[in-house]
């Protein structure tokens, strides 16, 4: 949790020294009241800026341009439908878009940058481009590291733990004026109970979590061949009916994790118990073949771990076949195991199956004392077992931590929104620079520049200011241009003539 708290708080205290820089134009090493020169009152008329096309051309009616004058387009009615219905989903969709909040717009980095003639009007601008490369290398740091994490999770991480298990036992002898008969019976309670040492998670693991299965095997000379395996019953039952018999516990997936066991046995006399504990190895693992594993050098591991010593003996070896690389030259070690000459080696988790074993439990041999003098009827040992590593929860903890996260996205879209005020302003400020200048030619640039926008918009040919005078109609090609207007115009009619008398001749 440490790491990603502090990632966030960089990540947020970036984000505020980009907008504060931004809003108050105050850089590192600056005094407090200092600002940047641009900010203060907005520059340029109140309103849009003068800048934008308007729809029309100032001074002409909307309703001039007469449909003769646009391009012709082959299929014209079906373009014509297409459009309408475009401009119905652009209608449907600009609806929704205004519904949706201003929050929900996309936003990309590069509208993040101030524009080159913004930095070189305002020097103290660098600091915030400073802090900006700052920012990109560190979302970079966090992202490679991020990216890390998820391929380090896809491997087991496991540290090995000491178990420490206690075996002890009670008896209890036979009382002659007890009234059940539970009493009236010498008997003794043997106790199989751990716990992990140096247990430093929030969440301590049940012992039998750490086992598959547990039986308990007394001696057959005292309790003969049919009930020498008892059953197994958890730590606090009341009495062995508490829980339905059972030779051995296994576990199941509705098993009830628990603390111990507990056997409970009429008897005085000492007896020998042999306990048998299989470990829940997590990948499994599993013993090899006694020749393969005199081969390998290991005696029980995962089954990625064995086919990973499989290729690297077959790599040093060098029996990969140098002309078909799929298939492995055996040895003779080989030949003795797999009983084959050749083989590929997509076959060999195949041919293991035959080849590992489970692995070997752990036993201990106890003796259950019902001597009332003997001190030592607790025994202790220790045994290794694997426990998944206290990083990879935090390493989890760090994927899916949104932590910080909106306050992140709030300064995020307070410096998009200062950054487009900004360029707004530049747009104002360069329109009353270029009109202080030269208002007279400024005015006709714009006309210029409106005009043609005006024709990209409206999809007109020609310059209507000029054909609409007289003069434009006395040029040399006017004749020219009547000659080929009436000469299409009589070629239009003579194909429609021909095509009315070709239908009414059939």
């Amino acid at each position: 949790m440490a790491a990603e708290e502090v990632t966030g708080g960089a990540r947020k205290a970036t984000k505020s020294k980009l907008f504060e820089f931004l809003v108050h134009g105050v850089r590192p090493g600056m005094p407090s009241g200092a600002r940047m020169p641009h900010q203060g009152a907005p520059m340029g008329p109140p309103g849009p800026p003068y800048v934008g096309s308007p729809s029309v051309r100032p001074g002409m009616p909307q309703a001039v341009m007469e449909p003769t004058r646009k391009r012709a387009a082959p299929q014209q009615a079906q373009q014509q439908q297409a459009a309408q219905q475009q401009a119905q989903q652009q209608q449907q969709a600009g609806a929704a878009t205004q519904n949706r909040p201003r929050s929900a717009k996309r936003r990309k980095m590069a509208d993040k940058i101030l524009p080159q003639r913004i930095r070189e009007l305002v020097p103290e601008s660098q600091a915030y481009m400073d802090l900006l490369a700052f920012e990109r290398k560190l979302d970079q740091t966090i992202m490679r590291k991020r990216v890390d994490i998820q391929e380090a999770l896809k491997r087991p991480m496991k540290q090995k733990r000491k178990l420490r298990l206690y075996i002890s036992n009670t008896f209890n002898p036979a009382k002659s004026d007890a009234d059940d008969s539970d009493g009236s019976i010498a008997s003794w309670e043997l106790r199989v109970e751990g716990k992990l040492l140096d247990d430093l998670s929030k969440q301590k693991r049940k012992f039998s979590s750490f086992f598959k299965s547990l039986v308990i095997e007394l001696d057959k000379d005292l309790y003969g061949p049919d009930n020498h395996l008892v059953e197994l019953l958890h730590t606090g039952s009341k009495s062995p009916s508490s829980y339905p018999l059972r030779t051995k516990w296994h576990r199941t997936p509705t098993t009830q994790e628990t603390d111990g066991f507990q056997v409970k046995r009429p008897g005085d006399v000492s007896v020998r118990c042999t306990l048998l504990l299989m470990l829940d190895y997590q990948p499994p693992q599993f013993k090899l073949d006694p020749r393969l594993a005199r081969l390998l050098g290991i005696h029980t591991q995962t089954r990625s771990a064995i086919i990973q010593a499989l290729w690297q003996y077959i790599k040093t070896n060098k029996l990969q076949d140098s002309h078909d690389k799929e298939y492995i030259n055996c040895d003779k070690y080989f030949q003795q195991i797999f009983d084959c000459p050749r083989l590929k080696f997509s076959e060999i988790p195949q041919r293991l199956t035959n080849l590992l074993l489970p692995p070997d439990p752990i036993v201990i041999n106890h003796i259950i004392s019902v001597d009332p003098n003997d001190q030592k009827k607790t025994a202790c040992y220790d045994i290794d077992v694997e426990v998944e590593d206290p990083l990879k929860g935090q390493m989890s903890g760090f994927l899916l931590s949104t932590a910080n996260q909106q306050e992140i996205t709030a300064l995020d879209n307070k410096i998009h929104e200062t950054i487009e005020s900004i360029n707004q302003l530049k747009i104002q400020r360069d329109f009353m620079l270029s009109f202080s200048k030269d208002p007279k030619g400024y005015i006709q640039d714009l006309l210029r520049s409106q005009s043609r926008d005006l024709k990209v918009m409206t999809d007109v040919v020609g310059n209507p200011e000029e054909e609409r005078r007289a003069e434009f109609y006395h040029e040399p090609w006017s004749q020219e241009a009547v000659s080929r207007y009436f000469y299409c115009k009589i070629q239009q009619r003579r194909q429609e003539l021909e095509q009315s008398l070709g239908v009414r001749n059939t």
